[in-house]
Formats: C-alpha cells, sequence, structure tokens
C-alpha cells in the first residue's frame, strides 16, 4: 500500500490559566492511499485538535510539533503557511463537524464551491461552475442547477452536509478528514451520508480519515482503529482485530456501551464508564485513565506505557500489554 500521510511524535500544547494543555500528546499515524482509518473516543480527547493539526488549521496560541510529519513524500514540518495554504482544498480536505457553522451564511452555495476551484485551478467560473454542478449531482443533490443559487439556510441538515463533501472533494484531494460528517442527523441520513463517503473514496482513490465516537460506524467503514484518549493513542489496530480482542480498558469499556441484539438479556443495563475525560493539564504522570479504569494499580500513577505490539499491526499502551 502507498505510504500517503506518515505523523510520528505529533504533539498540540496550548497554554491556559491553569497551565499548558498537552491536547495531543505523542500521536503516530499512518496512512495508505485508498485506506480508511478511524479516530475513536470520547469528546474531549483530542480527535479533533489532531485533524486541525494536521490541516495546519490550530488556534493560534496552539503550539505544533512532530519528530516526523509527512504527505505524499513531502516534508510538511519544513512547510510555511503559503505552502499549506496551497494544500488545504486543494491536496488535503476537512469535511467540518457542523455544516451549519463551516458554511458561509452570506455566500450562495455556488460560490462557496466555486472557491476552492478558483484559488488552485484557476481558469474560467464556467469550469468551476460545471465542476460543482457535477459533485453536487455526484453526491445525490436533486436540482443541482438551482442549489448553486441557494444560502446555506435554505437547506436541511443533510443537504448541508453533502454540499460540505462536495466542497472538500471540488479539487480531488488525495487525502480528506471527515470530522464526525454525520453528528446531529438523523439514522437514515447517517446511513446515506456514510455510504456516500465510502463510494467516493473509492472513486477518488483517497485516503480518509474519520473522526468519531460512534464504533457502529467504525465497524461499518474502518480498515484500521486508533482509539484516543487525553490526548494519547492508547490502542490501535486492524478493525476486525480491535473489536473481536479489544485489549484497553477503555476499548473495552466504550465497546460494552454498545446495544447488541442478543449480546443482553432483556431489562439488563448497558456497559458504562464512571467519570469524564480529564484535561491533560500541567505535570502529567501515569496512566491518565487510571481513576476511571476498573484495572488500575499502583503502578498506573506512577509508570509512563508505550505503546507496545499484541502481533501484527495491534498496539496498546497499558500495563496489561505485559500479560498479554
Amino acid at each position: 500500500m502507498t505510504a500517503l500521510l506518515q505523523v510520528e511524535g505529533l504533539r498540540v500544547e496550548i497554554p491556559t490559566p491553569m497551565g499548558r494543555l498537552h491536547a495531543v500528546r505523542g500521536v503516530d499515524l499512518a496512512l495508505g492511499a485508498g485506506e480508511t482509518l478511524c479516530l475513536v473516543g470520547e469528546s474531549g480527547c483530542g480527535k479533533s485538535l489532531t485533524a486541525l493539526a494536521l490541516m495546519g488549521l490550530l488556534p493560534r496560541a496552539a503550539r505544533r510539533s512532530a519528530t516526523r510529519f509527512a504527505f505524499a513524500g513531502e516534508d510538511l514540518q519544513r512547510a510555511g503557511e503559503r505552502r499549506m495554504a496551497d494544500l488545504r482544498g486543494n491536496r488535503l480536505a476537512m469535511i467540518f463537524q457542523e455544516p451549519m457553522t463551516s458554511l458561509n451564511p452570506s455566500w450562495s452555495i455556488g460560490n462557496q464551491l466555486e472557491e476552492g476551484w478558483l484559488r488552485h485551478r484557476g481558469g474560467h467560473r464556467a469550469a468551476a461552475r460545471e465542476r460543482a454542478l457535477h459533485l453536487l449531482e455526484r453526491v445525490g443533490i436533486t436540482g443541482a442547477a438551482q442549489r448553486l443559487g441557494q444560502y446555506p439556510h435554505e437547506l436541511s441538515g443533510g443537504l448541508r452536509q453533502r454540499v460540505m463533501i462536495a466542497m472538500a472533494l471540488m479539487c480531488a484531494p488525495a487525502l480528506m478528514i471527515a470530522d464526525e460528517p454525520t453528528t446531529a442527523l438523523d439514522v437514515t441520513v447517517q446511513a446515506q451520508i456514510l455510504h456516500l463517503l465510502k463510494e467516493l473514496q473509492r472513486e477518488f482513490g483517497m485516503g480518509l480519515i474519520l473522526i468519531t465516537h460512534d464504533l457502529g460506524i467504525v465497524a461499518r467503514v474502518a480498515d484500521r482503529v486508533a482509539v484516543m484518549y487525553a490526548g494519547e493513542i492508547v490502542e490501535q489496530g486492524p478493525v476486525a482485530q480491535l473489536f473481536a480482542r479489544p485489549a484497553h480498558p477503555y476499548t473495552r469499556g466504550l465497546l460494552a456501551c454498545i446495544p447488541v441484539p442478543g449480546r443482553l438479556a432483556p431489562g439488563e443495563r448497558l456497559g458504562t464508564i464512571p467519570g469524564v475525560v480529564s484535561p491533560p493539564i500541567g505535570t502529567l504522570t501515569g496512566c491518565q485513565f487510571r481513576n476511571r479504569c476498573a484495572e488500575a494499580e499502583d503502578q498506573c500513577a506512577t509508570r509512563a506505557f508505550e505503546l507496545r505490539g499484541l502481533g501484527g499491526s495491534h498496539r496498546l499502551r497499558c500495563r496489561l500489554g505485559n500479560a498479554i
């Protein structure tokens, strides 16, 4: 598989009045062309900030560092803002979490779609409009020619999400990042959007990073999964292997929260993970999940565990890895 994205030791730190927030801590990611990687975890685990760091769209106060950051063989550690602006919307694209706040309310759908094409490809506006019309039809929007003149508030949530997908595809990117693209959509529209993403991925040969907290979605679309907690990847591996043999207590807790027909007796309660994600602020020691973990021991409070192999590409950050 062709290497498309290779990231090692990615860190994002943000100063706050309470101390330095270690939002992303030593994340390693690799993605091949045509492959789907899912980042999963609860809200506040660093998934969206990881995506924004990859796109170079972090808040001004945030500081990004990495030991390696390569896209399609190019070292983006050395890339300045001008180069990143040339890549964003062209070779790199992102579907943001909430299309109503990501689309410009004062611009028509057509103008917003055409903007990226004109910025990166140039040429006449007629060519940009033809491309926009083609993609609106491709993502399943009926009456596409009329939609080009409409504004975001005139569209439903599902249509706005499809517009965001079309916008991301305008310049045929090599890598697309989708940050919870089915948030606030009903289940029927969710299924349509996920099917559309996979179909378009095959057509365009894109690498896809999908961010979600819904493991049901992961099971349907992912090739590989990276489970994040408090800014770190605590477990990663092929989707079938990770679902069949989850090793980290956090991963097992997430899977236990999913209702599976036949697994629970009528009236039996779903699994839960006690507590909430603690912000990784200030000096951090030990495993950040220990206060919510039923299998924590004294060493979990003081020892920093590295990702270790469990066989194949399945990796775990936990003391339990020694016994597996």
